[in-house]
């Protein structure tokens, strides 16, 4: 298989990416079904882990489309698909934790999302 660049420059046949070609990248179901779209991610600073992948979700052409925060071990990467593939159903997405105003400073709530999501933390 031939390596393929992206915009940024990246192979995209390397084992690492750039975050500029996460944001926009689609998510699936494990059937295929189209979930929503990675709109950007959020790094913890002290560990360098990143945290969450938020996603994009609902709405017409990005017009009241709603943003929530997904544990990024709840993602993998599909090649076949070009896209993240996760477990969470569009009923989880819509029922999850709402977002305090400074919910990613917000340890319970990064605690109460991971445990809805039935995830360990990745400050454990």
């Amino acid at each position: 298989m031939q390596d393929t660049y992206s915009t940024s420059g990246q192979r995209s046949g390397s084992s690492m990416v750039s975050s500029a070609d996460v944001n926009g990248t689609e998510v699936y179901s494990p059937t295929g079904d189209h979930l929503g779209q990675i709109d950007h991610l959020m790094i913890d600073k002290e560990s360098g882990q990143i945290a969450y992948a938020v996603m994009s979700f609902g709405g017409f052409l990005g017009i009241g489309a709603e943003h929530h925060p997904v544990p990024w071990k709840k993602l993998t990467y599909d090649t076949s698909l070009g896209g993240f593939v996760t477990d969470i159903t569009q009923e989880q997405l819509t029922g999850a934790p709402r977002r305090s105003d400074n919910w990613y400073d917000d340890r319970t709530y990064r605690q109460q999302s991971y445990d809805y999501y039935g995830i360990a933390p990745y400050w454990r």
